[in-house]
């Protein structure tokens, strides 16, 4: 893992500007402290802060083919580019390093933009063709890394974050409420859009090719179903097919010149991972855990549970209120957009005690959810899509008490809540959006504590359907799980897991997270298994539980699955709580930020105060992270922007400057 930036002169010749590249390098060193380098010409610039993590010695960026007419800067991994590495060799290319970085270019020499299907990787990478004054800059499949940009003033800029683009100064820094209103509906916004104006993001499994002065964007991979499934195959066939490649997929993850641990929450997911590495390589496991003060969230039996039966060399930081508290902001800073809870808190500690402990790469759990159908979402749209065939009905809604039976509620009030709740859009099932109408009911409640300027200027915007336009035609054939595995892996996924608990918290420490689950070869089986054996009744992950049997106890692989958590508004109502929460809701903060009204979020501050050793609603939980969250964006990005230094000509290990 890497940051990469840079810019492209989009009409005309330009004397490279050294100081901004320096600066926007600097940006964002935490993403790769170990190293600097750049490339320039009078067209193009290519800046990179490099994590050193394969081919330590000669791995350095931007690196160029022999002729040194394409050069690149890359963030990730190439997983399998020592196969890819050995089929080139054949074909007659030269190398000169033992890089992934290196792999890239040839492949791109090789097969152009059909490259991108060769690789097995997490990736962000910008090529310059000097012979064609081109660029082309590309995203993985899944949307693992990052890549941001904006054009200005003739310039095409782009970064691994949002904050090194701003380190040009004359590029305006300015919220965009559309990306607002849709972060408040779906916790994400819909793609290229971000919570800045102007400010755009390329989408996951997506490329741009600069050309002549013109700008062309493709699609070269997105998560489909088929149109039938095979009924003839058995569970235990799909759980061995499985089963293979997430080995495969594990021990192509374990690839590196420096040591590799792996995250331990407890649950399936990463316990998978870690078991797999521990029966089918030679690595010694180290694991990492965050456990909580707070006995409802924490999961720290069943990690120890793990640690012990798998025999790792355990890890472990416990969270509070008070933690969480503390590191709000700074998490904020690195997500660059408002989040709705506080979950990246606990996380962005805990990629912190990886990087104490001397390790700069994890593999982690991410994406069995999305990709094997293990979120409640997927219960309950089944549910909901079964009580929408009888909606009279009196018992079909009591299915949902299952889904939820330790509901702090008496028993006739858990049922009247449930059913009120999951009743809203129950006959809209022919919607895109079905399946996440009641997320989308309690997010949005957060807007209404925008100012009426914000309400006004947000008229005709459907924030509810942004993310129709990435829906295929053959979505509406599908049965409703997969069309909520789709929105949820379109949207949430890479738009919020990836990012706001994913790529960023991990990026600020200067840590590397790895995900199995997302090779793509196991997103596209997954596509293709049953959805009968995703979801067996109301028992979630069937073909998974299946497949790991053997290699885990039953006290993981039939516990309750507990979604990671972690305490919301409460966290921030102690007696020893930051100055900055009361000046940032202040009346005057809030009316010079001019997003939310002063009045309604005093009112929501003061409800919070007085029930935070209590029950306080989903919704209000959000509207306080949510609001509190974005003006914390407000103050940092747009009012109180501070552009790093620049970094000193002898700060860079690779340097290139051909604008002579």
């Amino acid at each position: 893992m890497c940051g990469i930036a840079g810019y492209f002169n989009l009409k005309s010749e330009s004397s490279p500007d050294r100081e901004l590249i320096g600066r926007m390098v600097n940006m964002i060193r935490h993403r790769g402290p170990d190293e600097f380098g750049a490339y320039m010409d009078n067209i193009c610039t290519l800046g990179q802060a490099r994590l050193s993590i394969i081919d330590l010695a000669t791995g350095s960026q931007p690196l160029s083919n022999e002729d040194e007419t394409l050069w690149i800067t890359f963030n990730g991994e190439i997983f399998n580019y020592i196969e890819l590495r050995t089929e080139l060799e054949k074909s007659g290319h030269k190398f000169k390093t033992r890089s992934d970085t290196e792999v890239i270019v040839h492949s791109y020499e090789q097969w152009g933009e059909d490259c991108l299907s060769h690789f097995n990787g997490q990736f962000a990478f910008a090529i310059y063709d000097k012979k064609d004054k081109s660029l082309f800059v590309a995203r993985d499949r899944l949307g693992i890394r990052p890549v941001f940009y904006t054009t200005y003033n003739g310039r095409f800029y782009f970064a691994s974050e949002i904050k090194s683009i701003f380190c040009e100064p004359a590029i305006p820094r300015r919220l965009d409420y559309k990306g607002l209103d849709e972060i408040f509906t779906w916790w994400t916004t819909s793609p290229p859009r971000t919570a800045f104006e102007n400010i755009n993001e390329l989408e996951a499994g997506t490329f741009i090719e600069i050309k002549n002065g013109r700008l062309e964007k493709r699609q070269y991979w997105s998560m489909d179903f088929p149109a039938e499934f095979d009924s003839g195959r058995n569970l235990d066939s799909w759980a061995e097919e499985l089963h293979a490649l997430l080995v495969d997929a594990v021990r192509l993850r374990l690839r590196a010149d420096v040591p590799v641990g792996a995250y331990l929450s407890g649950g399936l997911d990463s316990s998978t991972t870690t078991a797999l590495i521990r029966n089918f390589t030679d690595t010694r496991v180290e694991t990492f855990s965050i456990a909580f003060h707070d006995k409802a969230y924490d999961e720290s039996e069943y990690q120890n549970q793990m640690a012990e039966f798998l025999g790792t060399n355990h890890h472990q930081i416990k969270c509070s209120y008070k933690d969480i508290a503390e590191n709000f902001p700074k998490v904020v800073w690195h997500t660059e957009r408002p989040i709705l809870r506080t979950a990246p808190a606990p996380l962005y500690m805990l990629s912190g005690l990886v990087r104490q402990n001397n390790f700069k790469v994890v593999l982690t759990g991410e994406g069995a959810d999305e990709i094997l159908a293990g979120y409640d979402i997927f219960k309950e749209t089944l549910i909901r899509n079964f009580w929408a065939k009888e909606p009279e009905s009196k018992w079909r809604p009591l299915l949902l008490k299952r889904l939820y039976p330790t509901l702090p509620l008496s028993a006739s009030r858990a049922r009247f809540y449930l059913e009120t709740f999951y009743r809203s859009g129950l006959l809209e099932t022919e919607e895109f959006y079905f399946s996440h109408i009641p997320r989308i009911n309690t997010t949005t409640k957060i807007k209404d504590y925008f100012t009426d300027e914000v309400k006004s200027q947000l008229k005709g915007h459907d924030s509810v359907g942004s993310f129709k336009d990435h829906i295929p035609e053959s979505f509406y054939g599908w049965r409703h799980l997969l069309r909520a595995q789709y929105l949820e892996a379109g949207s949430l996924l890479s738009g919020y897991l990836l990012s706001s608990q994913g790529d960023r918290v991990s990026a600020a420490n200067s840590i590397e997270g790895r995900y199995p689950f997302l090779d793509h070869r196991i997103v596209e089986l997954g596509a293709r298994i049953p959805p009968w054996y995703k979801i067996l009744g109301l028992k979630e992950k069937l073909v998974l539980k299946k497949a790991m049997k053997k290699e885990l106890p039953p006290e993981i692989t039939e516990r309750v699955k507990q979604p990671y958590m972690a305490p919301d508004s409460n966290s921030f109502f102690q007696k020893d709580s930051p100055a900055y929460i009361s000046d940032i809701l202040s009346e005057t903060s809030l009316k010079e930020a001019g997003v939310f009204n002063p009045l309604f979020v005093s009112k929501l501050s003061a409800k919070c105060s007085r029930l935070y050793h209590a029950h306080l609603s989903f919704k209000d939980n959000m509207s306080f992270i949510g609001i509190l969250s974005a003006q914390l964006l407000i103050d940092r990005y747009v009012d109180n922007f501070s552009p790093a230094v620049s970094l000193s000509e002898n700060s860079y290990k690779v340097w290139h400057d051909f604008s002579e």
